[in-house]
């Protein structure tokens, strides 16, 4: 398979370099000290890797589905800079690569949610891949996000409970109570503040349901939760957000 492999090593290979050349020493640490990682960064901001992105990906085409993932993973896992995994997420959902993202990709994104355990990584595989497999794919994804709901992995139930923001009306309501349901009593803050942000992410299509949600769970909903939910209330919807920049975007 050397045809397969080298189209992996050049399109790796080039992402990394260029993310080196980007490199800004001493914006670095203060990016790392935000995100509380211990993966170091090289200091190269969103909209600059955003731009090397776009112009490598296409560059370096990947032949197939094997291919794709072999690259993703190969960022991912082999990363010394937190910015190779941005890359990783970059090319897992480029555009050139949609035919790509079916069901069958569940377990790649459910190995990159696990092993990333972080809001910067496992948001935007949730709230982008997850929706977009969601929205093809229903009924299949969503009894999997019901039963992800219930797992031990704490970034797995994030993912299940989240995984609708930005659906606005197209949202399975019954599918969005039902993965908060198991995780209303957990304490971690990373879940009540994703049931907040899904409550709320709906409440812009339907206040007084969330108003009555949380009303008749207030009892069992986090003040966190319930803050998040109804922060909006009252306010109007906001017109269309502006463009997402990258996986640091939410």
């Amino acid at each position: 398979m050397p045809g397969r492999l080298s189209s992996v090593q050049r399109l790796t290979a080039a992402l990394r370099a260029e993310l080196v050349a980007a490199a800004d020493p001493a914006r670095a640490p203060g990016m790392q000290a935000y995100m509380k990682s211990a993966m170091p960064y090289h200091g190269v901001t969103s909209p600059v890797q955003q731009a090397i992105y776009r112009r490598l990906i296409p560059e370096h085409p990947l032949p197939d589905s094997a291919a794709w993932r072999e690259a993703v993973l190969r960022l991912w896992k082999e990363a010394t800079h937190r910015e190779e995994r941005y890359a990783a997420l970059a090319v897992l959902g480029h555009r050139l690569y949609a035919s790509h993202r079916t069901p069958e990709a569940l377990p790649l994104y459910e190995r990159l949610i696990v092993d990333g355990a972080w809001w910067d990584l496992v948001d935007e595989l949730a709230t982008r891949r997850l929706r977009e497999l969601l929205t093809a794919h229903p009924e299949r994804v969503a009894a999997e996000m019901r039963g992800w709901s219930h797992d031990p992995h704490l970034w797995k139930r994030r993912s299940a409970i989240i995984c609708q923001v930005g659906l606005k009306a197209a949202t399975d309501l019954p599918l969005l109570y039902d993965c908060i349901e198991p995780n209303l009593a957990d304490r971690d803050f990373f879940i009540r503040k994703a049931i907040g942000w899904a409550l709320r992410d709906y409440a812009w299509t339907d206040p007084e349901e969330i108003a009555r949600y949380v009303a008749a769970n207030t009892a069992r909903l986090s003040g966190l939760s319930r803050r998040e939910a109804l922060k909006n209330e009252g306010r109007r919807r906001p017109g269309p957000p502006a463009p997402r920049t990258g996986p640091l975007s939410r």
